[in-house]
């Protein structure tokens, strides 16, 4: 696993680089696992874009994970990992000694051949998923739960993952990837290491058209646009917005906290995630 540079022959090369894809072991995926996937560009199910800034793309079918892992006291052998166009994370596919075949998320330095196993009481070691009472301190997981059958929902990203600081009754202390320490009942089931592909986040695109290719559409300042479009635009000559940072409607951005202090899951978190420092 490593990153690959390229002679700066054009432009678009000039600050490409690119994931050496060494531990990619099959071109293809298997086509009972994999479905079509519609572009839904940004846009909610009332038709109204929600995200801004997302469309077009390259066509990709979704391959399906098993985020779960209830394939319970089974053992499963890794077949091939593979790439997933809708994940910056690699995939593994797994065959059980049942003849049943399932993707996972793979884990940083899960190989072909190893075996892996999901239950209550399997061991701690890369690439099982057993509850987070099972698992010592200090261990690193991944693909975690936030309440019991539902599938893992935290760490699931190329690098990520999260350690398990504490246990204090029916709760487990996890301090996620944003630096933030939360409560997670103790029956959630998690997964042993780290997701794989940590060079991901030392890619560079290179150029416009690349993100493009990923759904990425351009971003426009707002101070760019006329005052019928943002709260920033219009205005004579070059300004700087001449208020407080805001969305489009009007909501104050950089740093206004949107959480509701009311929420349930609030409750939950023990410190917040780590400040960015100033320069």
């Amino acid at each position: 696993m490593g990153i690959k540079k390229f002679k700066p022959v054009t432009p678009g090369q000039r600050f490409k680089t690119v994931s050496d894809f060494s531990e990619i072991t099959a071109e293809k995926p298997l086509k009972k696992l994999t479905k079509g996937l519609s572009k839904k560009a940004g846009r909610g199910a009332g038709g109204r874009i929600s995200v801004r800034r997302r469309g077009g793309g390259h066509k990709r079918r979704y391959r399906e994970i098993d985020f779960k892992r209830n394939k319970i006291n089974i053992e499963g052998k890794v077949t091939s990992i593979e790439y997933d166009p809708n994940r910056s994370a690699r995939i593994a596919l797994i065959t059980y000694t049942d003849g049943e075949k399932r993707y996972i998320i793979a884990p940083d330095k899960l190989e072909v051949g190893m075996i892996i196993i999901a239950g209550p009481s399997v061991k701690a070691t890369l690439g099982n998923a057993l509850p987070l009472k099972n698992i010592p301190l200090g261990t690193l997981v991944h693909n975690i739960e936030m309440s019991p059958g539902r599938g893992g929902q935290m760490a699931r990203s190329a690098g990520a993952y999260a350690q398990l600081v504490a246990k204090e009754g029916n709760y487990c202390n996890l301090k996620l990837p944003s630096g933030e320490v939360r409560k997670i009942l103790n029956v959630c089931v998690a997964t042993v290491g780290q997701v794989g592909n940590v060079d991901n986040e030392n890619i560079s695109l290179g150029k416009a058209g690349r993100s493009r290719w990923l759904g990425r559409r351009p971003k426009v300042r707002g101070v760019a646009m006329n005052p019928v479009d943002h709260p920033h635009g219009g205005g004579e000559g070059k300004t700087s917005g001449g208020r407080h940072p805001v969305s489009p409607t009007g909501v104050p951005t950089k740093g206004y906290k949107t959480r509701s202090p009311k929420k349930a899951s609030s409750k939950f978190i023990v410190s917040r995630k780590n400040k960015k420092s100033r320069r």
